[in-house]
């Protein structure tokens, strides 16, 4: 196993270096500039921006972060914010992301894994219509449209802040609203694996052991059945923790979503480039932590078998 690890560990650069180049294409060819915006600056002072950038050509600005990045660590100045740097804005504005995304991913894995197995374990009954039912609401709005409706439930009530950052309370209704996509499909997913286990026979061989049917179903079923979800958790988690574009934008969160979708609409390409590093070192790495606990989850499975 530690072999593969350390093998998936040493693809991480190539991958990255893939995506950087990828993206940087996009955020390049895109029209207008990120130095003047709607105004024309004068060709002396876009030339005097382009030096400072290393923008001068589209060949010096694909090498020189690069080697900024891991060499220094450093992602570069800001092109819309000139008084921050990426790494300043990425520090900033990550841990908001993080936090409001565990409270995210645990509220829809205990849920979404709670209902799906109550659902499944009473099937035809009227929680398990309810859950599908639910499900079924959660995967068709989109986030946006759960925030809205979240967001004006806050302005009648009174019960919550309605934007913001700063205690607890200022992470509960963003966090069910970037919660309720995932626990919809976290829901089916277990609901229908459950179904599928409980019909297996060691759940029989179990039983007629005289264990108990709590036992049965929450110890046994659930370890098996979960092995779909922990699928779904690795990209999940990571655009959970890497932050919502819309949530944090609807409800005024200061988090790297927002920043991200600042970038693109100012054509921040250096901010670009190290918002999608940063997710997709987060992707990589709970892909990699999810593989790993399949083999915790699931002894038979053996992911060492994949680098044979």
């Amino acid at each position: 196993m530690y072999k593969v690890i350390l093998w998936r560990i040493v693809q991480f650069p190539l991958i990255l270096a893939v995506i950087y180049v990828l993206t940087f294409l996009l955020a390049w060819v895109a029209p207008g500039s990120p130095f003047g915006g709607d105004r024309k600056l004068d060709p002396i002072v876009e030339q005097d921006l382009k030096r400072r950038f290393h923008a001068e050509n589209a060949w010096q600005f694909l090498t020189w972060y690069p080697r900024n990045i891991l060499l220094r660590g450093d992602f570069g100045p800001s092109m819309q914010y000139k008084e921050w740097s990426v790494n300043d804005i990425i520090g900033v504005a990550l841990p908001v992301s993080v936090t409001l995304g565990l409270f995210a991913i645990t509220l829809a894995v205990f849920v979404g894994v709670g209902v799906g197995t109550l659902a499944a374990v009473r099937r035809g009954g009227a929680l398990d219509w309810f859950s599908l039912s639910i499900a079924l609401i959660g995967i068709s709005l989109p986030s946006f449209v759960t925030a809205a409706i979240l967001l004006m439930f806050a302005s009648a009530t009174k019960l919550f802040p309605v934007g913001g950052w700063g205690d607890f309370s200022d992470v509960v209704l963003p966090g069910i609203a970037l919660s309720l996509g995932p626990m919809a499909y976290i829901v089916r997913l277990t609901r229908v694996s459950m179904l599928d286990t409980l019909g297996a026979d060691f759940v029989r061989t179990a039983r007629a052991k005289g264990l108990s049917r709590g036992l049965v179903i929450w110890k046994h079923c659930l370890r098996n059945a979960f092995l779909p979800v922990l699928s779904y958790l690795g990209p999940a988690a990571a655009y959970a923790l890497t932050g919502s574009f819309v949530v944090e934008k609807v409800f005024n969160i200061p988090g790297l979503g927002q920043h991200f979708v600042n970038s693109v609409l100012n054509r921040d390409q250096t901010l670009i480039l190290g918002c999608v590093m940063v997710y997709s070192l987060f992707l990589l790495s709970f892909n990699l932590l999810v593989d790993v606990t399949y083999s915790w989850v699931d002894p038979r499975i053996d992911i060492a078998q994949e680098g044979k």
